[in-house]
């Protein structure tokens, strides 16, 4: 056998080397990997992956959030919801506020230590941002997203993810998970089963360019794959989407995670394969590398019954041990190991939680009533004046020093001339903070908290002091140092006078931790010393009716007793709507003007709520309108004939009809973060110069747009919208004005393959210096599959009063193409508009022509 293994390598050296065949060398694995078992490799393809101690392998869960600021994992610098963060229009405040949220988790990952276990949202992979087209206003989570249009979404979804990642992908600060890929976007009811049947132009169009630019831009490292099915192929299961889109065409390297237990509902849900490990085979297969879950514990089987392959298993694990191997796990050096607990909520990430906050509120109408005067006094009424889930929204960490809209405005002008009142609820059915008017020590507002470091009240309180509301975020935090890791009681005592006599119901809210078991808080609550709640842990009985005879004082007292791991604790009511306007009216009666708080609210928008009231839809929307009793709130305050200000802060767009025709000043504040209140109180009073505008339409009725479910696009956003919106997309007014001049393209004609640059200068023409945000579309030819116009550029400029300057965008062959029936993107031939100014075109504006000549197909 020697001699004729010499003979067969002798006559080969003969052979032409063209004509050689090498055989492919196999990928060398990882030498941890390679050591692996393989029950070891199927419990490292789960999120919460346990520790290998024979092979040095720490335990790591690789769920962490950081939406707008490192989620859930205690104290962190809450910034804008992302909706209020798309309204900034600003890349470069996107890129910084991305490299802040990597801090704060890399800071929260070195205290734990870098060669410890690391727990849920204690890691270094963020499960962010999302991008997903905003494509209805219904849509609870699109509070979630960077709006309604591509381009927008596209760019700030890279600014982000390079934040996050920072600029050197051998060593990434943070790894950003880019979601949910794809075509993703509602309704909450049925998101786990949910078939989306989607043109290809759509795709091409609309769903997918943020997705392509943040992968081959961005350079993100992660890609989460949908709950959804496209055409009858769960996402995270499609082979089209995963193996051929994203790595094949867009060249993709990292790793797919899917949304949480994805997995387990492709056979739950979709009835996709007859089996788990059918299903899970089929989701390994397609290149989804980490469920988010443990339905990938079925891929042993799946193995053994040969559906998949070791080579395959060993690909998954192999992406995600290069992810853990560039953060700098397992005894890797990552030169981001000295980021301390100090670079937490540091003096330079809160300013720029403000600024982000200031530049988010987009200001919709003025008749000249703002800016205040400083020596104003004013009335603060409305169910978002004073709460702070309106600052945090949904997947946020605890903001260290939350600044509510009352405490800006009593900090700005001096609480003796700003009056307060909640004047309604949300929603009807819907349960409100009881606010400080109604709860007194006997001599101060708020209640008497005595915090107790055992559950019993045993021994003397830790600490005492006046809370003004019982709203406390107790996600992964505690109310007083020293408390971590054992059980403790809280006793709130004091007297509760409501507005007027009548029915009231009280309530007390828990955010249940929802893997906990029955390790849950208890909580009694006591009217005059009678229990008229009493929850034992087991959420039956957080609600009572109490009927109130007088308006006399009455004795209260809420024990709260964290037993468990739930996530804080709120004492709501449901007061009559009468009692709520009269005080409001008493209050705006006092004041020079007042100011209203309205619009929605985390606890009825958002994912997958179980909320279920007129309007409200489980997290999702079935009206656009104003809620009811907020409205008849505004038309009270309207009476008084004192100057009305409408603030909405929302996550979704609201039909604002109403405010629109009747108030003298409209703002839009989303979810501002924080610092919300300071930056409200700022621009109210002409310290600061609105400049945000709007990521999304704002429609005038629910009956302009199509079915929710319905997928397609046509008489969806501004670029398919045929009728006449509230407020469009781009829109936004300052206290200043804008002129455009001198603009020049650098050819008037162009052959498919070039580019072209547009150049313009903008001017402040007002009295005040302030920000604008150039933005240019494009206006294809009549036939372009119903499109209106497109944006394709922006930028923010400040300019003082009289001051000018020129703003360049350079648009490339994919800013100028358009995409056909069959979803083929190209640049063809034909006459284009092109519009630069400080908001979309109008029908009567006079756009800049473009002549494209030939034709060229884009990649795709």
């Amino acid at each position: 056998m020697r001699a004729l293994s010499i003979s067969l390598l002798l006559t080969a050296a003969y052979i032409p080397a063209a004509v050689v065949a090498k055989p492919a060398a196999k990928p060398s694995l990882p030498p941890v990997v390679a050591q692996m078992t393989l029950d070891e490799k199927v419990s490292q393809l789960q999120a919460a992956a346990p520790a290998i101690p024979r092979l040095g392998v720490t335990g790591y869960n690789w769920w962490n959030e950081g939406l707008h600021g490192v989620a859930r994992a205690g104290e962190a610098t809450v910034f804008p919801q992302a909706i209020g963060l798309a309204a900034t229009w600003d890349i470069d405040l996107m890129h910084s506020v991305g490299d802040v949220v990597a801090t704060e988790a890399r800071a929260k990952f070195n205290t734990v230590g870098p060669d410890k276990d690391h727990g849920r949202y204690l890691g270094l992979t963020i499960w962010s941002p999302n991008i997903n087209i905003f494509r209805d206003p219904r849509w609870g989570r699109g509070q979630e997203t960077y709006g309604e249009d591509p381009h927008l979404t596209g760019a700030l979804g890279t600014a982000f993810v390079q934040g996050l990642q920072g600029s050197d992908p051998l060593h990434p600060k943070t790894i950003a998970s880019v979601k949910h890929f794809a075509v993703h976007s509602g309704p909450e009811a049925g998101r786990h089963g949910f078939d989306v049947d989607s043109s290809p132009y759509d795709r091409e169009a609309t769903y997918l360019p943020a997705f392509r630019q943040v992968v081959t831009e961005g350079k993100a490292q992660s890609v989460m794959c949908a709950y959804n099915s496209l055409h009858g192929v769960p996402a995270c299961a499609s082979d089209d989407l995963l193996n051929i889109r994203l790595r094949k065409d867009w060249k993709f390297n990292g790793y797919v995670v899917t949304d949480c237990d994805a997995v387990e509902d492709m056979y739950a849900f979709h009835f996709y394969r007859e089996t788990p490990e059918e299903n899970a085979a089929e989701a390994l297969k397609a290149g989804t590398d980490l469920n988010c879950g443990t339905y990938y514990k079925h891929l042993k089987t799946a193995v053994e019954k040969k559906l998949v392959t070791q080579g395959q298993l060993d690909t998954a694990v192999t992406r995600l041990w290069d992810a853990r191997t560039k953060l700098g796990l397992d005894g890797v050096v990552s030169p981001y190991n000295t980021i301390g607990a100090d670079q937490i909520h540091t003096q330079a990430a809160a300013d720029l939680a403000l600024k982000a906050a200031r530049e988010s509120i987009v200001l919709l109408k003025n008749d000249g009533v703002l800016p205040l005067k400083s020596s104003a006094k004013i009335a603060v009424v409305g169910p978002n004046a004073d709460t702070l889930e309106i600052l945090q929204a949904n997947y946020h960490g605890t903001a260290i020093d939350p600044v509510t809209p009352l405490k800006g405005l009593r900090t700005a002008l001096g609480a003796d001339r700003v009056a307060y009142a909640q004047g309604a609820n949300i929603a009807e059915g819907v349960a409100i903070p009881v606010p400080e008017t109604a709860l007194s020590t006997g001599k101060d507002a708020g209640l008497i908290g005595e915090y107790f470091d055992n559950p019993d009240f045993a021994g003397q309180p830790v600490l005492t002091r006046i809370d003004k509301t019982i709203n406390l975020d107790l996600y992964n935090v505690v109310p007083v140092k020293g408390f971590e890791n054992k059980p403790y009681g809280v006793r709130w005592s004091g007297y509760l006078a409501p507005p007027a006599a009548g029915d009231y119901q009280l309530k007390l809210y828990t955010e249940r931790c929802w893997e906990c078991d029955n390790q849950h808080d208890a909580l009694t609550l006591y009217i005059d010393d009678k229990p008229v709640i009493s929850d034992k842990g087991d959420g039956k009985s957080l609600s009572a009716d109490v009927r109130f005879d007088d308006t006399k004082p009455h004795k209260i007292r809420l024990e709260f007793k964290h037993t468990g791991q739930d996530w804080g604790v709120r004492l709501q009511w449901q007061a009559p709507a009468d009692a709520q306007i009269a005080e409001a009216i008493k209050a705006a009666q006092t004041a020079d003007a007042v100011v209203a708080f309205v619009g929605l609210s985390p606890d009825i928008e958002g994912e997958e709520l179980s909320i279920l009231v007129p309007g409200f839809d489980r997290g999702d929307r079935t009206d656009l309108a104003l809620p009811a009793r907020q409205e008849a709130l505004l038309k009270a305050l309207k009476a008084t004939g004192k100057p009305l200000i409408v603030v909405n802060l929302s996550g979704g767009a609201v039909a604002l009809n109403w405010a629109k025709d009747n108030a003298d000043a409209l703002l839009q504040g989303w979810y501002p973060g924080e610092s919300g209140g300071t930056a409200i109180a700022e621009t109210l009073l002409g310290q600061s110069n609105p400049s945000g505008r709007l990521p999304v339409t704002f429609y005038k009725s629910v009956q302009d747009l199509p079915p929710f479910i319905d997928y397609r696009m046509d008489g969806r956003t501004y670029r398919y919208f045929k009728g006449e919106a509230l407020y469009g997309f781009g829109y936004g007014l300052s206290y200043t004005t804008f002129s455009y001049s001198d603009i020049r393209l650098s050819s008037a004609s162009v052959a498919a393959g070039q580019g072209v640059t547009v150049t313009a200068t903008v001017t402040n023409t007002g009295k005040v210096e302030g920000d604008e945000v150039a933005q240019i579309y494009l206006t294809p030819p009549a036939d372009a599959q119903g499109l209106n116009h497109s944006l394709v550029g922006f930028t923010r400029v400040h300019l003082k009063p009289g001051e000018s300057r020129q703003v360049t965008f350079d648009l490339t062959p994919r800013d100028l193409s358009t995409v056909d029936r069959r979803g083929k993107r190209a640049e063809t031939a034909g006459t284009y508009g092109l519009f630069v100014g400080g908001g979309q075109p109008k029908p009567s504006d006079t756009q800049d022509k473009l002549t494209l000549t030939g034709s060229q197909a884009l990649p795709k």
